[in-house]
C-alpha cells in the first residue's frame, strides 16, 4: 500500500527537522572539540611560560623543586596563589607575561608547579572536568574535626553553642578569615592547603549551623 501525502509530508518534516538540529549542533561540537585541542598541559605551560623564572635563579621567584618555598606558598590555598598569578605580584606580571593564560591554564600551572615541590594537590584534567567542590560537612568530617569535635587545642567544640556564637558575634567573615590565614594552633587553611575560600565558608558554616540548632 502506498504512502499516503500525509504520511509523506511528515516523514520529510521530521528529516528536514533532524537535519536543522544537527546542523545547530554542529558548531557546538566543533569548539568543543577545538577548545580540547587548543588545551595545553600543565607541564607544556610550566614550560613555554613559568620556566623562565620558576625554573633559573635571581627573579625571586621560588624554584620549582624548593620544598620550602613552595610550601609557604601552597599555604595560602590555590585561590590566593591564582589572584596572585591574574593579577602580578611583585616581579611576576599579570598572568605570568602572557595574557592568553586563562584562569583553569593559570590553576593548573600552579597545581603542577606545588606539586613538583613535595605538594600532593589535584590537577583538572580539562577545563570541563575541575574538582568538584567540598560541601562543608565532608570538609569538616575530613579534616576540621580532629580538633573541633574534641576541642582540641582550645578549638571551639561543634556544639558548643556559646562558643561558637560568640565568636561569629564579631561577624562570619573575621571568622572565616582565621580559618584562611590561620589563627593561634590552626594552621592556614586548616592544614589543607588545596582548601578553596568557598569550601572554608562552607566547613565554618556547617560548624556553627551544627552548634547552634535548636536541640529537639
Amino acid at each position: 500500500m502506498s504512502a499516503t501525502p500525509t504520511h509523506f509530508l511528515l516523514h520529510r518534516c521530521r528529516a528536514t527537522l533532524w537535519a536543522a538540529l544537527l546542523w545547530l549542533a554542529l558548531p557546538l561540537v566543533l569548539d568543543a572539540a577545538l577548545a580540547r585541542a587548543d588545551e595545553r598541559s600543565a607541564d607544556a605551560i610550566v614550560s613555554q611560560v613559568c620556566a623562565a623564572c620558576h625554573r633559573k635563579s635571581g627573579s625571586g621567584a621560588p624554584l620549582i623543586g624548593d620544598k620550602n618555598a613552595w610550601a609557604r606558598r601552597s599555604a595560602q590555598g590555590l585561590t590566593s596563589l591564582t589572584e596572585h598569578a591574574l593579577q602580578g605580584i611583585r616581579n611576576m606580571p599579570a598572568h605570568g607575561g602572557n595574557a592568553n593564560l586563562s584562569n583553569i591554564d593559570l590553576e593548573r600551572a600552579i597545581i603542577h608547579m606545588v606539586n613538583q615541590s613535595g605538594g600532593n594537590w589535584i590537577e583538572p584534567l580539562n577545563k570541563d572536568a575541575l574538582p568538584a567542590a567540598r560541601s562543608g560537612e565532608q570538609v569538616v568530617k575530613a579534616k576540621c574535626g580532629s580538633c573541633h569535635f574534641t576541642g582540641l587545642n582550645g578549638a571551639p567544640k561543634i556544639g558548643d553553642r556559646q562558643a561558637w556564637i560568640g565568636r561569629v558575634s564579631r561577624g562570619l567573615d573575621k571568622v572565616i578569615a582565621s580559618g584562611i590565614h590561620g589563627r593561634g594552633a590552626m594552621p592556614a587553611r586548616g592544614g589543607v592547603a588545596d582548601l578553596s575560600d568557598d569550601e572554608m565558608r562552607a566547613a565554618v558554616i556547617y560548624m556553627f549551623s551544627q552548634s547552634t540548632a535548636t536541640q529537639k
